[in-house]
């Protein structure tokens, strides 16, 4: 790959944790995937059934999860890989936040991410799947997870606004591409998959980069 950091991004159901685990596989990546289970963010299945009452709890225990993680897997030299890819960017907890917490909320856990994420590592290639809502919701039923199953259209198309206006904010700091894959199917098709492996291997400059494939 001709990137020493990539980092893959959508809305929930884009197929993130897909493509990056792929790559990482195809192209002895060091592979870097959120920790989302129930199991480490208690909180989570409480938020889809009351997210007024635990939307506060479920960014803040994401936000220490994100930060342990990329501290250990970024942090340590690793002889073994020829790039690292992740299935997530950290600022995705400033975008769904901005969505789910209250403004005063908001600013005091936005004070946190600044600080404590103010010197952690960019990736050099930020990559956006963008899918139409349809899409992602067919993509979470076929997953299965029951707390994810009575997401509605408007949070995940909130959720969609909110990256696609964040990434307009950082095109000025960060290579961005948005892959349009609506019409592919990279799970099942070969030649899929690969049309996003060439898009991804192109050389880009900084700035924000839309593809349609």
């Amino acid at each position: 790959m001709n990137y020493n950091y990539i980092a893959i991004e959508g809305t929930l159901g884009a197929g993130k944790t897909t493509l990056a685990s792929r790559i990482a596989n195809d192209f002895n990546g060091k592979l870097v995937l959120e920790e989302f289970e129930a199991d480490k963010n208690p909180f989570l299945p409480k938020f889809y059934k009351e997210p007024d009452k635990y939307s506060f709890q479920v960014e803040m225990t994401f936000l220490a999860l994100r930060y342990q993680q990329l501290k250990d897997k970024l942090g340590v030299l690793d002889l073994f890989h020829d790039f690292i890819i992740s299935d997530y960017y950290v600022a995705k907890s400033l975008i769904f936040s901005r969505n789910n917490l209250q403004d005063d909320e908001y600013q005091l856990f936005s004070r946190f991410f600044n600080i404590i994420f103010s010197d952690m590592p960019k990736p050099e290639l930020l990559v956006y799947l963008y899918s139409d809502v349809e899409r992602l919701q067919q993509n979470i039923r076929k997953r299965g997870r029951s707390y994810e199953q009575e997401i509605s259209d408007a949070y995940l198309e909130n959720i969609q606004q909110g990256y696609l206006s964040f990434l307009r904010q950082q095109q000025g700091a960060m290579r961005i591409l948005i892959l349009d894959t609506n019409r592919l199917d990279f799970v099942a098709s070969e030649s899929d998959y690969h049309k996003i492996i060439d898009a991804i291997n192109q050389p880009y400059e900084v700035g924000l980069h839309r593809v349609s494939l």
